[in-house]
């Protein structure tokens, strides 16, 4: 006897096609939106020289960590100029900036939230375990369907992959508040929304950090796949090089990822070592 299969590709498909056809527009309005700010921070970042544009990031990183750091990133993007790299990699630098405002924008309200209520949290966890081990490439399906190829595609499928840590870092910054804390603040009557706001976040905002960062190194781990569906970018130089098997071109492409990498990761570890400090 032989078992039925279960039609779960079916049924996938047919609420794909439900949400396309009943949210056709919002769809639209998003892609629009989205598709528009990416492009429109590239420009913006590819408009000035790049000699400027490398001067103002090593100022900032200074500002936010030490001399090495702003070392560091003069060199690093002075190498990006000079492999030619330069115009593709700010086309992925705001890629990845735009998926990961949109996960930090998402994701730490619905930490909150599940820091609030367990029964939320019962319910986003398992979620969030199927967004973590889902194949990367699984999520470009969806993406092109709703999307069509592009940009916007690339943002929607890096959010998916990378918004878990700042939701999962969120809710255990705000449960590891101390209870004799929380319940101090209880006595001397504050609302939920002052206790939030005025104790629970600023003492969770190391963990929360913790998680920003490691969001955004997962959107930027999403650039060679989001390449494959027309994100443009360094992803795409991986991409092409891989498929003409010219292992230099794809070595110095990467390396320019490598650099963005490793510039973002470190301004954004500064920042979680400044507000715990702080």
């Amino acid at each position: 006897m032989t078992i039925p299969k279960i039609p779960i590709g079916s049924w996938v498909e047919s609420v794909e096609g439900w949400f396309d056809t009943n949210f056709g527009p919002v769809l639209d309005a998003i892609k629009f939106v989205v598709g528009g700010t990416v492009n429109g921070l590239a420009e913006l970042l590819n408009f000035f020289h790049p000699l400027i544009v490398i001067l103002v990031f090593s100022i900032v990183a200074y500002l936010i960590g030490r001399w090495r750091i702003a070392v560091f990133t003069l060199l690093g993007l002075l190498l990006v100029l000079n492999l030619g790299y330069w115009e593709h990699t700010m086309q992925t630098l705001s890629l990845v900036l735009i998926a990961s405002f949109i996960s930090i924008g998402l994701g730490v309200p619905i930490g909150i939230l599940c820091a609030r209520s367990m029964k939320l949290q019962n319910v986003v966890t398992p979620v969030l375990d199927f967004m973590q081990t889902m194949p990367a490439f699984v999520y470009l399906l969806p993406a092109i369907a709703f999307f069509s190829i592009g940009v916007v595609p690339g943002v929607f499928a890096s959010v998916i992959f990378a918004i878990p840590p700042t939701i999962r870092l969120t809710n255990l910054g705000i449960r590891q508040v101390p209870e004799d804390l929380v319940e101090a603040a209880d006595a001397f009557g504050s609302t939920p929304m002052q206790k939030l706001f005025k104790l629970q976040l600023p003492l969770a905002v190391p963990t929360i950090m913790a998680g920003i960062n490691q969001t955004i190194m997962l959107s930027l781990s999403m650039v060679v796949i989001s390449s494959m569906i027309g994100a443009q970018g360094v992803g795409t130089d991986v991409l092409r090089a891989v498929n003409q098997v010219k292992t230099g071109v794809g070595f110095e492409a990467g390396l320019a990822v490598v650099v963005l990498a490793i510039i973002l990761d470190r301004m954004t570890q500064n920042l979680v070592k400044k507000s715990k400090r702080g």
